[in-house]
C-alpha cells in the first residue's frame, strides 16, 4: 500500500465552513512559505465561495489571490473547487464561458480542478472536464455523496466509472454533510477501488462527529488521498485535523510521511488567527460542536443555518423541527437531489415555505420549479409526472443537457463590462457575479483615480512654485 496523501483545506473549505469564507489574503501570506515545505499532495485555496466573497466582502481580486498564493508556494499543487456547468456562480453558463474560464484558471496557477455537479449529472461536467484536460490540469471528478433509496454503492461506482471514462484523473467522495459512517465509508471506498483504476480521495465534513472514524476505515479500504484541515480550524462543520491523521498513520503502511514538527509551525500560526476570529465574533462556538441532527435529516451545517435565518425573518423559529421533517419529503418529491449548493438552498427554501404556509406547494419558488422542470439537469430518481405537472403546469420538461439550450455568451459579456474590465479575468469575474463585480470594479477605479488626483495635485504645486 502506498503512503496516504494529504490535501490541506485550511485556505478554502475550513474558513468557508467556519467563518463564512472571510479569511483574507493578508492573513494567509505570512504562513504560505512554511506550508510550502510540508509536502502536501495539494493545498485547496480557491473556488467554492472564495471567489464571490473576495469580490463581495473582502474587496480583493480573486485572480490576484490565486497568483500570489501560487508564487509563495511554488512546490505545492494548487487545488480548487469548481461547480461544473455553474463554474463558481449559481446558474448554468454557456460552454464558451466555461471553456474560457477553465483556460484562465489554469493559466493563473491552478493545478487540480475538483469538479462536481449537485445532481451527479455527468452531462453537467462534460464541458469543464474536456476544457481542463485540454489545458493540462489534473481533473478530480467528485461524487456528491448522499443517502437515499436510489443512492447505493452500485450507483456511486457506476457514476465513478463514467467519470473515469470522461477523463477524470482521480475521484473524490464529496461528503458535504458528514453522512459517511465508518463501515459505509469502508464499503464505498472498497467498491470504488474495485471499479476504477484512478486514485480515490475522501472529503468528509466533521459536522456529525463521524469523519475521523470514517476516514480511518476509508484508509484501510484503500483510499489514496484524504482531505484534512490544520487543527485550529478543524472539527465542527469543518474537517478532521491534519495532525491527528498524520499521527494516527505514523509507523504504519499508510504513513503520510509528513513531519508533525513542521505541521506544528503551521498550527501555531493558525492558532493565533483562530483566536482573532473568536475575539472579533467571527468564529462562533455553534459551528465548532457536533450536530448529530445531520444524520437524521441529512441537512449540511450551512443549510441548517440558512433554514434558521429564514424562519427567524418570518418570526417562526419554533417551526424548525417541522421544517427539518419536511426537508426529506420535499427532497423525495424532487427526485432525491444531494443537498449541496445550489440544491440545498432550493429544497430548504421550499420546505420552509411549505411549513410556514400550512399547505404544501401552495407557493413554489422559481428555483424549485426549475429543479423539477430539469433546468439543473437530471435528478437521481425520476420525478413523478403528476407531481411535475402540479409544479410546472403546461411547461415542457427539459430532458437534454441544460447547457445545450444556451447561446454562446462571451462576446455579450465582454461588451457589457467593457467600461470596467482591464483584463480577460475581469470579464470572467463579471460573468460569475455581474452586480458584485461591477461594484468591485467601480471601487478599484475610484481608488486609482484617487491616487492619480493626488499625483496631479502634487505636480500642480511643483509647477506653481
Amino acid at each position: 500500500m502506498a503512503k496516504v496523501k494529504i490535501n490541506e483545506l485550511v485556505l478554502r473549505d475550513a474558513h468557508q465552513s467556519l467563518i463564512a469564507t472571510r479569511m483574507t489574503l493578508d492573513e494567509m501570506l505570512p504562513i504560505l512559505s512554511t506550508m510550502d515545505e510540508v509536502g502536501y499532495n495539494a493545498v485547496e485555496m480557491w473556488g467554492g465561495a472564495t471567489f464571490d466573497t473576495c469580490l463581495r466582502f473582502l474587496d480583493e481580486d480573486p485572480w490576484e489571490r490565486l497568483r500570489r498564493i501560487k508564487k509563495e508556494m511554488p512546490h505545492t499543487k494548487m487545488q480548487m473547487l469548481f461547480r461544473g456547468q455553474n463554474m463558481l456562480g449559481y446558474r448554468h453558463y454557456a460552454d464558451d464561458v466555461v471553456e474560457y474560464f477553465v483556460q484562465k484558471i489554469v493559466a493563473n496557477g491552478i493545478d487540480i480542478m475538483r469538479i462536481f455537479d449537485a445532481l451527479n449529472d455527468p452531462r453537467n461536467l462534460e464541458a469543464s472536464i474536456k476544457a481542463a484536460k485540454k489545458e493540462g490540469a489534473h481533473v478530480q471528478a467528485a461524487i456528491s455523496y448522499t443517502i437515499s433509496p436510489v443512492h447505493d454503492n452500485e450507483y456511486f461506482a457506476n457514476y465513478a466509472k463514467e467519470l473515469e471514462g470522461m477523463g477524470a484523473d482521480s475521484i473524490c467522495i464529496k461528503d458535504m454533510a458528514g453522512l459517511l459512517t465508518p463501515y459505509a465509508c469502508y464499503d464505498l471506498v472498497k467498491k470504488l477501488k474495485e471499479t476504477v483504476s484512478i486514485p480515490v480521495d475522501i472529503h468528509s465534513h466533521y459536522t456529525s462527529g463521524l469523519a475521523s472514524m470514517s476516514i480511518l476505515e476509508g484508509v484501510e479500504a484503500g483510499a489514496d488521498i484524504i482531505d484534512t484541515v490544520i487543527s485550529p480550524l478543524a472539527m465542527g462543520t469543518s474537517h478532521m485535523a491534519t495532525e491527528s491523521l498524520v499521527a494516527a498513520l505514523q509507523g504504519t503502511e499508510y504513513d503520510t510521511g509528513l513531519d508533525l514538527h513542521k505541521l506544528n509551525e503551521v498550527r501555531e500560526y493558525f492558532a493565533t488567527l483562530r483566536q482573532k476570529y473568536v475575539d472579533n465574533g467571527r468564529l462562533s462556538h455553534k459551528v465548532l460542536g457536533v450536530d448529530a441532527n445531520t444524520l437524521l435529516y441529512q441537512v449540511p451545517g450551512g443549510m441548517l443555518s440558512n433554514l434558521l435565518s429564514q424562519l427567524k425573518e418570518a418570526g417562526k423559529e419554533d417551526l424548525l423541527d417541522d421544517v427539518l421533517a419536511e426537508v426529506p419529503r420535499v427532497r423525495k418529491d424532487a427526485g432525491y437531489p444531494p443537498l449541496v449548493t445550489p440544491t440545498s438552498q432550493i429544497v430548504g427554501t421550499q420546505a420552509v415555505l411549505n411549513v410556514i404556509n400550512g399547505e404544501r406547494y401552495r407557493m413554489v419558488t422559481k428555483e424549485f420549479k426549475g429543479l423539477v422542470r430539469g433546468e439543473y439537469g437530471k435528478t437521481p430518481a425520476p420525478i413523478d409526472p403528476e407531481f411535475r405537472k402540479s409544479i410546472i403546469g403546461d411547461e415542457e420538461p427539459i430532458t437534454c443537457r441544460p447547457a445545450d439550450l444556451l447561446e454562446p455568451e462571451m462576446d455579450k459579456l465582454r461588451e457589457e463590462c467593457r467600461q470596467y474590465a482591464k483584463s480577460d479575468e475581469d470579464v470572467l469575474s463579471y460573468a460569475q457575479f455581474p452586480q458584485v463585480a461591477t461594484k468591485f470594479f467601480e471601487k478599484r477605479r475610484d481608488r486609482e483615480l484617487g491616487i492619480d488626483a493626488e499625483h496631479a495635485d502634487k505636480n500642480s504645486k511643483t509647477l506653481h512654485i
